[in-house]
């Protein structure tokens, strides 16, 4: 892992060569409580884009896994995250890239498709379907669970299994606390309408936090939809058919 300077705040990345060849840049952007090796490395992405020719880089959110940790909610709306990634893609000379996020990371990859349109060349848009526009998604309890004295008090069952997997990931509670209460802003239609490079979106077919990922692509004028089967939102991330999906889409782009 290396680290650079993004206005004041430290953030890690991770840089592959690909397998073979120079290879496009992809920039790859974690979902929340996660970080670039749980969401990336462990499910095999890595391993796979290099295997395909790309070059990947891939970060940990501010406020995840060896990043800067700030405890402000208002240091991470999706912007602001956004710009972290742009940041990067600075920092490593990097003109223009293919950019796919999961979750979290497909809210912030959303936004930086419309901040520097000229930077992404396409947007992979993963676990995240129609709650990008219609504001629903991970309940709101989220935060409060970080704060909870223990996971076994919160009555909410996605809100502990989220409490749980920050357990397990070793995460900073108070600063993913910070981050749900500042990260979750929705796009409009239009906005979306505006999306304007080639897009997929990916999502398990038994995936009740996403929102519908067909509806979503329908509003895009380049977009289609990859349903990932029988995978709920936790799993369809590391699935054979989204990998799959992936990478012939990225084969096929202009």
């Amino acid at each position: 892992m290396q680290t650079f300077d993004s206005a004041g705040v430290p953030i890690a990345y991770l840089d592959a060569a690909p397998a073979d060849g120079a290879g496009d840049p992809v920039l790859l952007i974690h979902g929340f409580a996660s970080n670039h090796a749980v969401n990336w490395v462990n499910t095999g992405w890595v391993r796979t884009l290099t295997g395909a020719g790309h070059r990947v880089v891939a970060l940990d959110n501010r406020g995840h896994g060896r990043s800067g940790k700030p405890y402000d909610p208002a240091a991470y709306a999706s912007d602001v995250m956004a710009e972290d990634a742009l940041r990067l893609l600075d920092h490593l000379g990097i003109a223009r890239a293919d950019v796919m996020g999961y979750s979290m990371g497909a809210r912030i990859t959303a936004h930086l498709a419309l901040l520097r349109p000229d930077r992404v060349r396409s947007a992979l848009l993963g676990g995240l379907g129609i709650h990008l526009v219609e504001g629903r998604g991970l309940p709101s309890g989220i935060p409060e669970a970080m704060e909870a004295p223990s996971s076994e008090v919160i009555a909410d069952p996605v809100a502990r299994s989220f409490r749980i997997f920050a357990e397990q990931t070793r995460s900073d509670l108070r600063a993913l606390a910070a981050c749900m209460r500042g990260s979750r802003q929705t796009l409009s239609r239009a906005e979306v309408v505006g999306i304007e490079m080639p897009v997929l979106v990916s999502v398990g077919t038994t995936d009740d936090v996403a929102g519908s990922g067909p509806a979503l692509a329908a509003l895009m004028p380049n977009a289609r939809a990859l349903d990932i089967p029988n995978r709920d939102h936790n799993l369809a991330v590391g699935d054979k058919v989204h990998k799959q999906g992936v990478v012939a889409f990225l084969a096929d782009r202009p």
